[in-house]
This record gives C-alpha cells, sequence and structure tokens, in this order.
C-alpha cells in the first residue's frame, strides 16, 4: 500500500482543494501518514498571498525531498502558478499544478506515481476558461463542510497578487453546487461553509448571484447552517441581508476584511468604499440583525503608512466594534503595484501588529461577554469525556457539558462565563 502525506498552507479555498487530494488518494488505496514521516507521494498546497507563505512553500517542498528523496513530489497551488519555472527546475519535484488543470491531475495522478511522470500543468491565467469543479463528497476530519463555490478576482487591490496567481472571476454552476452540498449532507455534515476567492461575486457570468444561491441550498433538507467564509462590504447586499434577517440556518456572523481603516491607506490600497461608508453599512447590517458578529482582516503596516494614518485606523477599528480581527503585517509581493511604493520598516510593521492583535482581544472578549445569560445554537465538534466543545452561528467558541452522540449536531446552549479559551455554558433546559 503506497502513503501518501499532504501539507496545506493558506486559505478556506486551499482547504477545500487539499480535501479533493486526500479523498482521491484514499479512493486509489493510499494510506494517509503525517508530513514529517517518510512517505511515498507528497502533496503540497501551497500560498504565495504573502512572502511568509511563500517561504513556507519552499521550506515544505524541500523537507519532502529531504525525508524521500525518490518520492513523488506534486507542488500545487497560488505559489506554484507564481513561480512554476523555478519549482521544475526543483531536483526531486515531480508535478506542479497551479490555478487550473487540478482535477486532470487527480485524474491522473496514480498513473503520473506509476511513471514517477515529471510533467507541469502550468498555464497561462488569461487561458483559464471556466469554474474548475473538484468532487468532493465529504470531510473525514471535520463535522463542517466546505464547498468552493467562486474562484478568482477582478479586484488587484494595490497590495495583492492573487489575481495574478488565481485569475479571473469564475463560479460554480448553481445545479452543480447543490448536486455537492446534498452529497454532503447525506455523508452527516450540518454545516456548510460557502467558500472562494471573492465569495460575495458569486454568480458573475453565470446569470446568478449569492442569494439566488442560497435560496436554493435552503431547501435542502438536513442542511441545518449555511455559513459565509468571507464577504467584501460592497457586496454585502439588501437581499442577502433580507435572508439571513428570515432563515436563521444562515449563520450570524459576517467576516468582511477591511484591510484598513484610513481612508487615505484605503484609497492607496486600491479598496472600493471609505470608512464612512464601511461604517454605515455594518451600523445598517447591525440594525437589521441586532446580535451579528462581524470580524475583520486587517493590514498593519501598510506602504507609506504614516503614524497618523496607523493611530486613525486603530480609531476607526474600535468604533467598528469587530467581534475579532485577524491582523497580518504588510508583506510585499512582486507584480503588484504597492511593490513600488515607499516601504515602512519591518520592526514598526510588527508593533503595528501587536497593537492592533491587542485590541482585537479586547473586541473578542467584550464580544463574547455580551453573549453571557444569552442562549446561543453550537455545532458540536468534539466531545472529550463530559467535556463538548463547538462554535455557535456567531461563530462563538463554546465549551459545555456534554457526551459524544452530540457530535456533528447542533445543540442551544445557554452562556454562563467567558475565558481565554472561549465561552463556557450548559445545554438550554
Amino acid at each position: 500500500m503506497k502513503t501518501f502525506a499532504i501539507h496545506t498552507l493558506g486559505c478556506k479555498v486551499n482547504s477545500y482543494e487539499s480535501e479533493a487530494y486526500i479523498e482521491k488518494c484514499l479512493q486509489l488505496g493510499y494510506k494517509q501518514v503525517d508530513f514529517k514521516d517518510k512517505s511515498d507521494i507528497y502533496l503540497i498546497n501551497t500560498c504565495a498571498v504573502t512572502n511568509t507563505a511563500a517561504s513556507k512553500s519552499r521550506q515544505k517542498i524541500h523537507q519532502a525531498i529531504t525525508q524521500n528523496p525518490h518520492a513523488f513530489i506534486a507542488v500545487v497551488g497560488c505559489y506554484s502558478q507564481a513561480e512554476a519555472a523555478n519549482i521544475e527546475k526543483m531536483e526531486g519535484v515531480n508535478a506542479v499544478v497551479g490555478s487550473d488543470q487540478k482535477q486532470t491531475f487527480l485524474d491522473s495522478l496514480d498513473t503520473l506515481v506509476e511513471k514517477h511522470q515529471k510533467i507541469n500543468y502550468v498555464h497561462e491565467l488569461n487561458t483559464i476558461p471556466q469554474f474548475e469543479d473538484l468532487h468532493i463528497e465529504r470531510f473525514v476530519r471535520h463535522t463542517r463542510a466546505y464547498l468552493k463555490i467562486q474562484d478568482g478576482c477582478n479586484q488587484f487591490c494595490s497590495y495583492c497578487i492573487i489575481p495574478y496567481t488565481r485569475g479571473r472571476e469564475r463560479s460554480l454552476e448553481e445545479d452543480k453546487a447543490i448536486e455537492i452540498a446534498k452529497k454532503l449532507v447525506s455523508n452527516g455534515h450540518h454545516e456548510i461553509v460557502l467558500s472562494g476567492i471573492h465569495t460575495g461575486r458569486y454568480g458573475r457570468g453565470i446569470h446568478s448571484d449569492l442569494p439566488s444561491l442560497l435560496n436554493k441550498l435552503l431547501e435542502i433538507q438536513g442542511l441545518d447552517r449555511i455559513r459565509i467564509s468571507s464577504i467584501e462590504m460592497n457586496e454585502v447586499s439588501d437581499a442577502l441581508l433580507d435572508l439571513m434577517e428570515k432563515h436563521p440556518q444562515i449563520a450570524r456572523h459576517l467576516h468582511i476584511p477591511v484591510q484598513a481603516c484610513s481612508d487615505s491607506v484605503l484609497k492607496r490600497m486600491n479598496r472600493p468604499y471609505d470608512m464612512r461608508q464601511f461604517m454605515k453599512r455594518i451600523e445598517e447590517i447591525r440594525q437589521k440583525l441586532p446580535h451579528i458578529s462581524i470580524s475583520t482582516d486587517i493590514i498593519a503596516g501598510f506602504a507609506d503608512e504614516s503614524e497618523e494614518e496607523f493611530e486613525e485606523t486603530l480609531k476607526n477599528a474600535k468604533m467598528c466594534r469587530f467581534s475579532f480581527m485577524h491582523v497580518f503585517p504588510y508583506s510585499k509581493r512582486d507584480q503588484t503595484v504597492a511593490s513600488k511604493m515607499k516601504q515602512i520598516h519591518g520592526t514598526i510593521r510588527k508593533q503595528r501588529a501587536h497593537e492592533l492583535c491587542e485590541l482585537s482581544d479586547v473586541m473578542k472578549r467584550e464580544y463574547s461577554n455580551s453573549w453571557i445569560s444569552k442562549s446561543c445554537e453550537v455545532l458540536v465538534e468534539t466531545c472529550k469525556g463530559e467535556n463538548c466543545m463547538g462554535h455557535s452561528s456567531e461563530y462563538l467558541p463554546v465549551m459545555f457539558k456534554g457526551d459524544a452522540s452530540l457530535v456533528g449536531h447542533i445543540v442551544r446552549v445557554v452562556i454562563h462565563e467567558v475565558n481565554d479559551s472561549g465561552c463556557l455554558g450548559s445545554l438550554e433546559g
């Protein structure tokens, strides 16, 4: 029996695609082992969104080569698309797969492994014609399932390399999305997370949109919760909010990347809003859905960010009252507009990231405390003995007493207190 090991870097889209690789390898009769172990096959699903991600991608490639120089090694994903020629030259790498032809690679995998064939599946982005459907029926190690419905980006923010590694926007046809969702539900997944590079722009080019897809997903029996992985503020439509208000099955959590809270920085980033528009829309969302969790991504130390601009970001972020923030020190990427701007010293970037992380911790505690004495619906993910853990619709981590029969189901929990690990509660009733 051949063994395989996989390492995934980057976003939820990569996580989804890695599940397709795992599912295919298991179907072929391969046995999965830990990436740090010697294996016959190594799959490295790479990321290139930051210099750190690109560096980690290279490290994992070298780790695989060192652990077994005779293994079949496949490097897939965004870093492969960006650095295909350099990866192909690496002694020991067999397959390089970019932003398309992933299903073709999987369909040929057994033959490629047997022949120890060397192949390059990377093509120019402008030749990628449509959404590539990777077939996934079950997420073996997870209670919730991801469903990739969109790929690519047309926005070209000045700091972002994604349009150059993922290509232009494309979407999964509605009927295929429903078919995959039904299969996932039939295999025991009660929550599905809709993911994409630009999820809120789902449907462009196929005469559909996100509310249309959600309406159809809501009709699936046994699908208790639908979560939107991330969405841009200008894509949070009134139709989407009306649908969320009417159907509690749609998770009460929106992750809306702001990236900066200073108008002048947002302009340099080429973001499609200013802070007045952003904060006004947040208040409109909260009026419609009072207890909703709104989280965000924010970049610290963007190119040419002054002390005054950073202070403005801190002040406005506090006013937004996010439930938490994912903070990233700015990382210059070649090919982007921002790479040609004046750069902030790394020490300053790290210090500003630290301040934003501290603010995020305060916001997270404040939002969690607002749930004390209230009940919420929790998807139970793990139970060890009597201790169960899961996430609420609002993406609060919740711990309570229960038993293993609850895993994979949604239960109602009353929150009693909050600590550094999350919310502590008990089953309602």
